[in-house]
């Protein structure tokens, strides 16, 4: 399977094609998945001096951490009242800081590995398509008291005098959140971990696993692995290795399309370098990239996997609607990619049984999120704290299987009526 047309593919910094595992290799921990969770789950096990071993099925950002639309802000899919009321109020005061702390992570990543290609801009902005800024106000003043956290404020005529739509009223401006290139970030740590004395295979699925001894063996085509460690990474393209990780998420499709180079028609719309997101559930999110050249625009999501293209034309009634200036602007490429969202609509992370780790269900939870997440999952094999077990309430609960998915659809259809009637109202 080939690596998808996107834009980040087209702007890749380093291509470096790694070798297919064959034979046996030994090491302490072997990662099953090439993607965000998996890179920084072995990025922080070889900075221990840990020998790790990653085998993924495709090459390195296959999946969804290596094509979305890469933002990096903190939250969760579902809101702090609802993580609370499963969790307890103090484990959501600290799962919310680890989500911070994943922004941070993310963001030091890549200045200390001088990953200049990630090209990190600073600012995302929250915008509503109905009227309620004193509930953004109520927001901004808990984030201050409760986190520490500053957010910024945006009256309706702040924010339609950079986003120059009727669709908009106020919104929050998070200063600290960036947005960035996700292929090249996962190839700049892929890199350090090789550097640190990590091994990496691409094209090397996992087929098959012993798991129960105190050495786990895991099978590839043509090799092997035995490792005390096992780590499962794989979201939106998890097989049928592991049937219960398997049964635990949904695989939900979500997609994007890049305009053409258009730098002056663009700025008629929007005149800001902040990424975008709107309020409504699998809502649009969108920012600019090569210099304001070209708009890359997401949103929407399925519970089968459907034609890019005709998701486009979607997602392009989407942007024309919003802002009508726009409709003279092409667009040149759209790609979609499988996350893996839990019933719960939380990650789920944690030790399966002894030696078997899973860190996996990041859909909707942003980058940061899915970096804390492996690097809660090395900390654990380490030693060194079990901050994972604030996701324990968060388990692999049975999604469903197809009438999840069909559930998972339904809901979706009626939370954008639910959008419609709201913005109609306003």
């Amino acid at each position: 399977m080939s690596y998808p047309d996107t834009y980040y593919k087209r702007t890749l910094a380093e291509d470096k094609v790694r070798p297919v595992l064959t034979g046996t290799a030994e090491c302490d921990a072997v990662i099953i998945g090439g993607g965000l969770a998996g890179l920084t789950t072995a990025l922080q096990l070889t900075r221990a001096g840990h020998a790790v071993v990653v085998l993924e099925a495709e090459s390195i950002g296959f999946g969804a951490s290596g094509r979305n639309g890469g933002f990096v802000s903190p939250g969760f899919a579902i809101g702090s009242d609802q993580i609370a009321r499963v969790a307890g109020a103090e484990a959501a005061r600290k799962i919310h800081l680890l989500s911070i702390e994943g922004v941070d992570f993310v963001r030091d990543t890549i200045r200390d590995l001088a990953i200049k290609e990630a090209r990190p801009q600073p600012g995302l902005m929250s915008v509503l398509r109905y009227d309620d800024g004193e509930s953004l106000k109520a927001h901004v003043e808990h984030m201050a008291l409760a986190y520490g956290y500053e957010l910024e404020y945006l009256g309706r005529e702040q924010v339609r005098s950079v986003l120059k739509s009727e669709r908009y009223f106020q919104g929050l401006r998070d200063p600290s959140a960036f947005h960035m290139h996700p292929l090249n970030y996962l190839r700049g740590v892929a890199a350090e971990i090789e550097r640190s004395g990590g091994r990496i295979y691409e094209r090397s699925a996992a087929t098959a696993s012993a798991l129960a001894g105190a050495e786990k063996i895991v099978r590839t085509a043509e090799g092997q692995v035995r490792a005390r460690h096992v780590v499962f990474t794989t979201g939106g393209y998890t097989g049928s290795l592991n049937s219960r990780l398997k049964r635990a998420f949904l695989p939900i499709a979500t997609y994007v399309m890049l305009s053409e180079e258009a730098p002056d028609l663009i700025r008629e719309a929007i005149a800001t370098t902040d990424a975008i997101g709107d309020n409504r559930r699998a809502g649009d999110y969108y920012r600019l990239v090569d210099s304001g050249k070209r708009l890359l625009w997401g949103g929407r999501i399925t519970t089968r996997a459907a034609s890019p293209a005709a998701l486009a034309r979607e997602l392009r009634r989407e942007m024309t609607g919003t802002y009508p200036q726009l409709s003279g602007l092409r667009t040149e490429l759209a790609w979609s990619g499988l996350m893996s969202y839990a019933r719960h609509l939380m990650p789920q992370i944690g030790e399966m049984q002894p030696g078997v780790w899973h860190c996996t269900a990041f859909g909707g939870h942003g980058l940061n999120t899915t970096a804390i997440g492996g690097k809660l999952v090395a900390e654990g094999i380490l030693g060194e704290s079990d901050r994972y077990r604030l996701l324990q309430p968060f388990g692999l609960v049975w999604a469903g299987g197809l009438a999840g998915l069909a559930v998972a659809q339904l809901t979706y259809w009626k939370l954008q009526a639910q959008d419609w009637w709201r913005e109609r109202a306003a």
